[in-house]
């Protein structure tokens, strides 16, 4: 990157948070309890090293591969690693050297096969259960209906540490209907708050991107995944 393009990143991410602060302050929050997650799918290595340089030290990544790449690559830096795309039991065991937190998990399958590598590591990993708050055919995760009952499965995986709730809102740019789809999966997260215990914290509550992260830490979001805000005028 450019010197001038190195200012226009870090001109960048200083806008966004303070689009964060502006955010939780309006909702009677604080702004630290609020984690940026910068999405770096789009970008290499090399500008991913210069966004961390710029101010921002989780990331999230979609694919696998590319945490696995970045991870080897940045391990200099201080980086808290979050895979937010989906993810095949066969790549389990490489990710979970890297990834402190999975979003996206979207099947007891997975849950299961991620505490069996878990404890053959022995750890406990961080995990969220993706929600399909949407329906959209096209996405993955449960059902609200679901979420009780894999919660209290869960419970007996004592190599996940079950953290909360992941969900992406309708594509489209309808913000009053990604604003109900945010509600619906705090409320939801707070239903389930009564099995914590244990391995089961649920605190956490990662939605809103580029278009909606402001709606959705209005409506009690704890991580927002924002990329390509990130990125204006460099792509």
């Amino acid at each position: 990157m450019t010197p001038a393009e190195v200012d226009q990143m870090k001109e960048n991410v200083a806008k966004v948070k303070e689009r964060l602060n502006r955010a939780a302050a309006a909702s009677g929050r604080r702004s630290e309890d609020i984690r940026l997650i910068a999405v770096t799918k789009y970008v290499d290595s090399q500008v991913t090293r210069n966004l961390v340089e710029s101010g921002c030290h989780c990331l999230g990544e979609s694919r696998p591969q590319l945490l696995w790449e970045k991870g080897e690559k940045l391990q200099d830096l201080e980086v808290e690693w979050h895979l937010i795309g989906h993810l095949q039991r066969n790549k389990i065991r490489r990710s979970l050297l890297f990834a402190d937190t999975i979003h996206s998990c979207d099947s007891l399958k997975l849950l299961h096969a991620i505490n069996a590598i878990a404890a053959e590591t022995q750890r406990r990993m961080n995990c969220l259960l993706q929600v399909n708050i949407s329906g959209e055919s096209a996405k993955q995760g449960f059902a609200l209906s679901e979420l009780e009952a894999v919660v209290v499965e869960v419970q007996s995986l004592s190599n996940i540490q079950l953290n909360g709730l992941m969900g992406m809102g309708s594509l489209g740019g309808d913000l009053d209907l990604n604003r109900k789809e945010f509600s619906q999966l705090r409320e939801s997260l707070e239903k389930l708050q009564s099995h914590n215990g244990g391995n089961v914290n649920l605190r956490e509550l990662s939605m809103g991107m580029s278009s909606d992260f402001e709606v959705a830490i209005e409506e009690g979001a704890t991580m927002v995944r924002v990329g390509s805000t990130l990125f204006d005028g460099l792509m």
